[in-house]
């Protein structure tokens, strides 16, 4: 490898906090298809292979994260929060914190074209780099890298759902205020079973305070006690609501 080839991989090691045991593999990692295609019988190779694998190997590191911080949560709920962290736009800007764009190498077309800025090739070489340390010193030090630079998302996760976690707000204010616990009612379930509308109302006391629809009996409830807490913010109770259409609560229990 020559030295401005090495000294890539050296600044690569740099910003990850990192040590390849083989550069190769890493300036791999760096090699778009474009160069290859460049400077061919050279004996470089692109990392389009790499990006395949890493993709794997990112959402297990970061799905082993996300259910170590979310012991609750079940497949569904956690799949859509992975899905917030890893895709093209969240990998692409963990690429250019690392300045990684400037580590690439790439043919002449796509360095004119402005590759070394594009989202697609960022998050490919990021995908790509996680694979090669996967390869070379396994899950730990990935782990390591998921811990380091992907701190700030799955922060941003966990502060996001505790702002949207309505229920567990209207149950501290129920009880500060009214000195009650709301109670969740499933009043009606419409559609498909792949496309079950559930529409449950919660209620403070003797008074229901709101109704809410959702496409789960988790979404519902939290869409109406994300309503209540509305009345209760205004500091009053809201008209009792028509009676149900259906024939009675499918489901009462505390919230």
């Amino acid at each position: 490898m020559t030295q401005p080839l090495a000294e890539r991989v050296k600044l690569l090691e740099e910003r990850l906090g990192v040590v390849f045991p083989r550069a190769e593999l890493a300036l791999t990692a760096l090699t778009h298809k474009s160069w290859v295609n460049e400077h061919r019988g050279e004996g470089f190779q692109d990392n389009e292979r790499l990006e395949f694998l890493g993709d794997a190997v990112v959402n297990l590191a970061v799905g082993h994260r996300l259910m170590e911080r979310f012991p609750q949560m079940r497949e569904g709920e956690l799949t859509p929060l992975r899905a917030r962290i890893v895709n093209e736009e969240g990998l692409s800007r963990i690429a250019r914190r690392l300045a990684l764009g400037e580590l690439l190498l790439l043919g002449r077309g796509e360095e004119l074209s402005g590759g070394r800025d594009k989202n697609s090739l960022l998050a490919n070489a990021l995908e790509a780099i996680f694979a090669a340390l996967y390869l070379e010193a396994g899950l730990a030090p990935v782990m390591g890298l998921v811990d380091r630079h992907f701190a700030e998302a799955l922060d941003g996760v966990a502060q996001a759902l505790s702002r949207l976690d309505y229920k567990t707000k209207l149950q501290e204010t129920a009880q500060e205020q009214l000195k009650v616990t709301p109670r969740y009612q499933c009043i009606s379930e419409a559609g498909p079973d792949h496309e079950k509308v559930f529409e449950v109302q919660v209620s403070l006391g003797p008074d229901v305070y709101a109704r809410a629809t959702g496409r789960s009996k988790k979404e519902a409830e939290q869409n109406a006690a994300h309503a209540a807490l509305k009345w209760l913010a205004r500091g009053e109770k809201p008209e009792p609501p028509d009676s149900p259409t259906d024939s009675g609560p499918k489901e009462d229990r505390p919230g």
